[in-house]
């Protein structure tokens, strides 16, 4: 043989080799983003159920990293997703306020870019399966917010079970009923006749299998453990021990959510691709209150609605086996909006809004904490935290029985509630080293970590642009007492 033609070969042999390599570590993660639905901070066993048992997302957090404060932006469904999906402050962008079936006419502004336009941007292919709530139309509709496909809830929610199939039971109004809320594939409604939950899980394994060879985003986007409480005869079975109905739905419901992770990650398993997959698990919002004790946000105060640490913390976990080093548990506060600049940074291009911060040098022990501060508004009612502090105003309102709606809601008036606060505001203080279940109010007793929080929340506040399109109102609201008083949500 030519020795100069082995020598030719030995060097492409070399480049083909050397370009694998290359091409090895700068391949795109796969990334899969796991939403769960008014799912409680105490609703996992990783977080503390000695209720629910969840192997499945336990697996996910010991293969990866568990925030123990995680946040969302909004302690209700629509606003925190669309800060989530726009890694940007709902309020920069006027969805401020639960649309409240207002969704079928508007919905979040089309100037805004999503999570899926940015990933798709950079050569991935982008499926949502599941709960939308940022509008119907079809301008606003998924198809025309990034993703290439869409199977799911347009709306804030529906029916897991038009009919009680053998075996199955409901509580808390969820008799089985027929479904107001359509399912979509794509832009046409489909007849869908078996649990919700089971079925958005496989729509998720179909689009994994068929985009496998690609990078991928997959937004998973459950209605579990949103009401109405409507569980199966498999996964009800696995609760018979708990006598409290609702309790036992609720369960049964998590444990469905949980089976769901577990099939995702035993898919990507299957194929290969889980080592090189960045999967994030968090949930919308803390528990609803309103279902009674059935849900848990462990030792937080407060529920979904609350700008206590039960209305906004959740559990919060991010897993990439190939890149961040798992069994861990990281303390500083990270909120979903981080998410955008995490996963396009992953992706190749990390796009930095005003209010999303890359975690993975955090991830990897190089970088320091990633916020300073963290905000939180809805109408009157604001909140801020630092490292360690945490301060809450509330509207000040006098209870009237005559206000509250068949819903449990007070009636709003037209044009929606106002949001100033004409009895004025209710101040509360917590330290949240000490006391993360918000027990004791110490506004008078640090003067000056109230004035240092009310600065940063009036800097914040005072940057914030006005929507170009108007706010929508905040409708929804209930009255409640804190710290001996009573105060008014609008959310």
């Amino acid at each position: 043989m030519d020795k100069s033609i082995s020598a030719h070969r030995l060097l492409v042999l070399i480049a083909a080799f050397l370009c694998i390599g290359v091409e090895a570590q700068t391949r795109k993660p796969n990334i899969v983003f796991i939403f769960a639905d008014d799912l409680g901070y105490g609703d996992t066993s990783i977080y503390g159920s000695d209720v629910i048992q969840t192997p499945n997302i336990d697996a996910l957090a010991r293969d990866g990293v568990r925030f123990t404060q995680g946040y969302v932006s909004h302690p209700v469904c629509s606003p925190s997703r669309a800060g989530l999906l726009t890694g940007r402050y709902q309020q920069r962008h006027g969805w401020e306020f639960n649309p409240a079936g207002r969704d079928s006419a508007v919905g979040l502004d089309l100037e805004q870019r999503t999570i899926a336009d940015e990933l798709k941007s950079l050569g991935y292919t982008t499926g949502m399966v599941g709960k939308w709530h940022l509008g119907q139309m079809n301008d606003y509709h998924p198809l025309s917010r990034g993703f290439d496909s869409y199977f799911g809830v347009l709306a804030g929610g529906s029916q897991f079970l038009e009919v009680l199939t053998e075996g199955a039971a409901f509580a808390r109004n969820g008799a089985p009923r027929p479904r107001s809320n359509a399912v979509y594939r794509g832009r046409e409604q489909v007849q869908v006749d078996r649990y919700l939950t089971d079925v958005f899980t496989e729509e998720a394994l179909d689009f994994i299998d068929k985009n496998s060879n690609d990078p991928f985003f997959l937004y998973l986007s459950h209605t579990t453990p949103h009401t109405p409480l409507q569980a199966t005869k498999e996964y009800l079975d696995r609760y018979g021990h708990i006598r409290d109905m609702p309790t036992r739905v609720y369960a049964a419901m998590v444990s469905s959510l949980d089976d769901s992770v577990g099939k995702v990650v035993g898919k990507l398993k299957e194929i290969g691709k889980y080592e090189n997959t960045i999967i994030a698990f968090l949930s919308d919002n803390g528990c609803a209150g309103y279902i009674g004790n059935a849900c848990s946000n462990g030792q937080l105060a407060g529920f979904k609605r609350y700008h206590q640490e039960g209305g906004i913390r959740v559990p919060y976990i991010l897993s990439w086996p190939e890149k961040i080093q798992g069994s861990r548990i990281l303390e500083a506060p990270v909120i979903s909006l981080d998410l955008m600049a995490t996963f396009t940074a992953a992706a190749g291009n990390a796009v930095i809004t005003e209010d999303s911060v890359n975690l993975l040098p955090y991830l990897s022990g190089e970088g320091s904490a990633p916020h300073n501060y963290l905000y939180w508004r809805s109408g009157p009612t604001i909140a801020v935290r630092d490292e360690r502090w945490k301060l809450i105003k509330f509207r000040k309102s006098d209870f009237d029985d005559s206000a509250i709606d068949s819903t449990g809601r007070l009636s709003a008036p037209i044009g929606g509630w106002p949001t100033d606060a004409p009895l004025g505001y209710l101040t509360v203080l917590y330290d949240l080293e000490t006391d993360p279940g918000e027990t004791t109010n110490v506004v008078s007793e640090y003067p000056n970590i109230v004035k240092q929080l009310e600065s940063a929340y009036a800097d914040w506040n005072a940057q914030l642009p006005i929507p170009s399109k108007a706010i929508l109102p905040g409708v929804r609201s209930i009255q409640t007492q804190i710290d001996g008083q009573s105060v008014q949500l609008i959310f």
